[in-house]
């Protein structure tokens, strides 16, 4: 059906899908599997293209061989569309005609994906579940919020998720890092097995790594051939991504429809005051086009979903839709980041080896004082990441930053450097604070015609109490290990401490759920207070932030949402 409104195509569907979810990264793909096989009709809005294997995915390509060696243009790491060079295309900071805006002293960074499957497809696959303690925050320490669910609501759903996608690792019975369901870890490299023992000296855990990549076959998968490169992709599907693993599964139901190029403006509501669809802009007619459904589920990231329920205003919710508690675009937290590189003498002196394993992390240091008093809240884990790898520009441009001299001597040196050089990269809970939040920024709009966001942030003292333990601990396992510090994160005069300015694009907590329809927008099972029919199974929902990265429990959580709404939808109580 056509209708022009004020000038502008719109585009009807007459079809009345069970689902509509908009974005198809680990909240999407998930429901989208879970859905389709629960039989429900499901289309699923994706900003960007489809995934093509032979042109999105770099690899097995030698960084030498890319546009810019894999480096980028002006020294960002990124090209000129703000993507990276190394990473899958269409991820990055900086999209063209997409901007966002940030207050002052805010530096906030929004790295953002327009292709199926999102940011799944480059991830560094680290998967770590949430402890009990980590939904009890408030409760244990009287900061942050309590979640309306435990570890004992999701770790069914963890175990799903597992067992299904795939993850190494090791039991160990540590009560910060959960137990799950494993496929065995790869071997330790030699860069690995200095840190532990550096790591024993200390009395600190150093154990196999968690990550979502399969050593073994795995349903009708080839295990990872260890070429070291998972965030440019993975031809092979060794490695987990939404648009190789969850999406096939659902689309092979036959009750999925996806549409690419369609960037969602708001969702639309009906005279019940309940979700009726969305209406989205098709990139490649920029037309408007509206999709109707019996629920919706935003699995878009986190602030993306939360501008889009702050563009849907209407009568109902002048403020954006289910926003009664004010609370959407709230709470925005990241995960602070701080951390070392540093090169050992020892390495540089062993035979050339093999070792380049996974792209992930082979051992990590789970959170290691959870029985202690600390000064600060909350805790930390260090992922450890060395050895003779497909060389990235990064560890050159350092080389060459910190040596003089030209020709075959500062070759002889970079030969010398390489495979010697570890990365300490400590990760640690962010407490949600008033002051991080992002806001529609009613002067600027995307070239769709979209409000953008308009990002505040800043970190606590408490985080910033956790970056200086981090960076101790780092430090003191170099120097146990006879490593020399090469460089710190923050830079020489440490604006915010020892803290990366905007986090590592772990961004949750905008639309966060909890007990409370005052103070939070959904329930325990990612269900809009005021809307039924809506659920948020991204990171938005996250109600704080502990040291873990989020993608495996927003896998967890949208599972167990998309079951409760298929539970629901039979009972006909949507």
């Amino acid at each position: 059906m056509l209708a022009t409104v004020g000038g502008i195509q719109i585009i009807r569907s007459s079809k009345i899908y069970d689902v509509c979810i908009v974005g198809s990264g680990a909240a999407g793909g998930a429901a989208a599997k879970v859905l389709t096989e629960r039989g429900l009709d499901v289309v699923m809005l994706e900003a960007g293209p489809l995934l093509d294997l032979a042109t999105h995915f770099t690899e097995h390509k030698w960084t030498y061989k890319l546009p810019h060696r894999g480096y980028g243009v002006g020294g960002s790491g990124y090209d000129a569309a703000g993507n990276r060079e190394l990473d899958v295309a269409h991820i990055g900071a900086r999209i063209r005609g997409e901007p966002y805006t940030s207050a002052p002293d805010s530096p906030f960074v929004w790295t953002r994906a327009r292709i199926l499957g999102g940011r799944t497809n480059h991830w560094t696959r680290v998967a770590l579940r949430f402890s009990e303690a980590d939904f009890q925050q408030r409760s244990l320490s009287g900061a942050g919020s309590d979640w309306p669910i435990g570890y004992k609501d999701l770790a069914p759903f963890y175990d799903k998720v597992e067992a299904f996608i795939g993850v190494y690792g090791t039991q160990e019975g540590i009560p910060s890092a959960p137990d799950g369901i494993f496929q065995p870890p790869p071997k330790p490299r030699c860069s690995d097995v200095l840190m532990q023992r550096a790591s024993a000296k200390l009395k600190i855990p150093c154990i196999p790594g968690r990550a979502a990549i399969i050593t073994q076959p795995h349903n009708g998968r080839p295990a990872c051939h260890y070429c070291g490169q998972c965030v440019r992709g993975c031809r092979m599907a060794s490695t987990f991504s939404s648009s190789q693993i969850m999406i096939p599964q659902a689309i092979a139901t036959g009750r999925l429809t996806v549409i690419p190029h369609a960037m969602a403006r708001e969702v639309l509501t009906g005279k019940d005051g309940k979700a009726a669809g969305v209406l989205y802009i098709s990139c490649n007619t920029r037309t408007e086009q509206r999709v109707r459904a019996k629920a919706v589920i935003l699995g878009a990231s986190a602030c993306e979903s939360a501008r889009l329920l702050l563009n849907s205003k209407s009568p109902a919710f002048p403020d954006g839709l289910a926003n009664s508690s004010g609370a959407v675009g709230r709470y925005l937290m990241d995960s602070s980041a701080s951390g070392v590189m540093a090169w050992f003498p020892q390495l540089s002196k062993l035979p050339p080896h093999n070792d380049e394993g996974t792209g992930s992390v082979h051992v990590y240091i789970p959170w290691w004082k959870y029985n202690r008093k600390n000064d600060f809240t909350g805790g930390y884990h260090i992922e450890l990441y060395g050895g003779r790898q497909m060389p990235e520009p990064g560890e050159f441009h350092l080389v060459a930053n910190r040596y003089q001299g030209y020709g075959a001597d500062l070759k002889a040196k970079c030969k010398e450097v390489y495979g010697s050089v570890v990365t300490l990269a400590a990760r640690g809970e962010m407490i949600p604070n008033e002051r991080s939040f992002c806001e529609i920024d009613s002067s600027v709009v995307d070239q769709w015609g979209i409000p953008v966001l308009r990002f505040h942030f800043q970190w606590s003292e408490n985080e910033r109490l956790i970056a200086r333990d981090m960076n101790q601990t780092c430090k003191a396992i170099v120097d146990a290990a006879g490593g020399i510090i090469l460089s710190e994160t923050g830079g020489a005069d440490r604006p915010y401490g020892y803290l990366a300015p905007s986090g590592v694009a772990h961004e949750v907590g905008t639309v966060r759920m909890g007990a409370d329809p005052q103070t939070s927008v959904l329930n325990g099972f990612c269900q809009a207070h005021d809307v039924k029919n809506l659920f948020v199974t991204d990171g938005a929902c996250f109600t704080t932030n502990p040291e873990k990265n989020p993608t495996l429990s927003i896998l967890a959580l949208s599972w167990r949402a998309a079951d409760y709404l298929a539970d629901e939808a039979g009972k006909g109580n949507l």
